[in-house]
């Protein structure tokens, strides 16, 4: 890999890097991301008059070919920009270091089509509307400016561009997990990551807070939630029996607004890789094609769905969404409710753990004593510098075992809850200490063991695949020999 591991104080940055080079949010749209006709590689195959090629390359800057993809020479200014409008300071990145990294990037997208690895032309389209969208939105031009800037003539070849460049991204990314899907690390190994490292070299791993919460939740009235039902029954029927357009049910009354703008597209869903709540799965893959469902609820709130395609084991999905409205007297009593509990863990009546098991509407945290579960490492501690900014605000002032106010919390769906939360232990600042940070540890060492095998990876299929740099590129102290000595 270009960036050399030297001990375990680079194994963050190094993931950092690579995880962002490889999934850019990318506007750079002239990088060159084409693939490259047969006649014009592969000596092997087909001989290439040199000074056609040389003439090629002074024409069109080609610093590398790597399997089916090129490199240009400006391809690595453009990258650095690229991650310095990320928000990664690239100074200490070098030239050959940033050049090294395309290089595996292209190794990558090439071995993915090897492999037959395949990614959702629908979805590549989705992130590429999503990038317009927000680069406009961020930088406040139109898109007559935005094709001046990136000297295009017309939108459609601006977006056939993204769209190849956002394809190879995907194929490199997927590539990248596949080949660590089944590494899996032993706590000896574990054992063994920590005992060599050097004591000075230990990570320090900040302050640390584990937090408790109740939450009550204002009660739904039957009459609201049929409310709904029927109104989603509604729109069913016109859809089916007149012909109405789903897409423009969904924009005008979906209130899942990020959808809903996209005439209530979600995209692919994987019969084999769940990412949505089993309820919705479950009646998402029982439909026809065309077919819409009839209204059920989730977490979120209530839903019909239409199922807009078939491929295997993917459906592409589209959905409205409704909310019951919560009545004034509702929002009330939750409050009050919760503030009779906590007025009794304060008198000394019931510990706060007890509390939650006892009367906490939030089924996740309930069995733990309402302990919240940090989703990064999936244990309890929190570290105080990477708390989210909004748990971080509520707590910032607690002293442990003190209990808060109640808080009122609003999500992105309009959803109000109210909830109490208590800091409940407290890990000052302090060396990785094995039995106490082993989950921390352990990640570290899996983490280690991945880059060890992208490595090997990489110093196998270099060989395997017809690689050329040229120019000053080849004077690149690489740590992979893409120079094949």
């Amino acid at each position: 890999m270009p960036l050399k591991i030297n001990n375990l104080k680079f194994i963050n940055n190094l993931k950092h890097i690579v995880v962002l080079c490889v999934t850019l949010f990318g506007l750079h749209v002239m990088s060159a991301q084409e693939v490259i006709n047969e006649e014009e590689v592969k000596p092997e195959v087909k001989k290439i008059d040199s000074t056609r090629s040389q003439n090629a390359r002074k024409i069109d800057g080609v610093a590398a070919v790597v399997g089916d993809f090129i490199v240009l020479e400006s391809d690595v200014s453009k990258e650095r920009l690229q991650l310095e409008a990320s928000g990664y300071d690239s100074k200490d990145i070098t030239d050959c270091e940033l050049f090294g990294k395309l290089l595996e990037n292209k190794l990558y997208a090439h071995h993915a089509i090897q492999d037959s690895i395949v990614v959702s032309d629908a979805e590549i389209r989705r992130n590429v509307d999503y990038q317009v969208e927000q680069f406009l939105g961020q930088s406040g031009k139109s898109m007559k400016e935005l094709l001046e800037f990136y000297k295009k003539d017309d939108e459609k070849s601006f977006r056939d561009e993204m769209f190849e460049i956002n394809k190879n991204n995907q194929l490199a990314a997927k590539m990248q997990a596949k080949i660590v899907d089944n590494v899996e690390i032993t706590p000896e190994e574990v054992r063994q990551f920590f005992d060599k490292i050097p004591k000075e070299e230990r990570p320090t791993f900040g302050t640390e807070l584990k937090v408790a919460q109740i939450v009550a939740e204002p009660k739904i009235t039957e009459e609201e939630k049929q409310r709904v039902i029927n109104r989603l029954k509604e729109f069913k029927a016109d859809i089916i029996e007149n012909g109405a357009s789903f897409r423009s049910k969904a924009v005008l009354y979906s209130e899942d607004t990020q959808s809903g703008r996209q005439g209530g597209k979600l995209g692919s869903l994987n019969r084999d890789k769940p990412r949505m709540v089993k309820e919705f799965r479950e009646v998402a893959f029982t439909l026809q094609e065309g077919e819409v469902s009839e209204p059920f609820e989730t977490e979120f709130g209530y839903h019909i769905i239409r199922c807009d395609k078939i491929r295997g084991k993917e459906i592409d999905v589209s959905h409205i969404l409704l909310f019951p409205k919560v009545s004034t007297e509702a929002l009330k009593e939750a409050k009050e409710r919760l503030e009779k509990i906590r007025k009794r863990i304060l008198n000394g009546e019931i510990s706060f753990a007890d509390a939650a098991r006892e009367a906490s509407d939030e089924k996740e945290t309930r069995g733990d004593g309402g302990q919240l579960i940090n989703p990064t490492t999936q244990d309890y501690n929190f570290e105080l510098t990477r708390m989210e900014p909004e748990l971080y605000a509520q707590i910032q002032n607690l002293k442990d075992n003190e209990v808060s106010l109640v808080l009122k919390e609003e999500d992105r769906t309009s959803k109000v809850k109210f909830k109490i939360l208590m800091v409940t232990d407290r890990i000052n600042e302090h060396e990785a200490n094995y039995a106490r940070d082993y989950l921390k540890i352990k990640q570290l060492a899996l983490d280690e063991k991945k880059i060890k095998a992208i490595a090997k990876w990489q110093e196998d299929k270099i060989l395997d695949t017809y690689v050329k740099i040229s120019g000053e590129f080849r004077d690149c102290k690489f740590s992979s020999n893409w120079l094949k000595k």
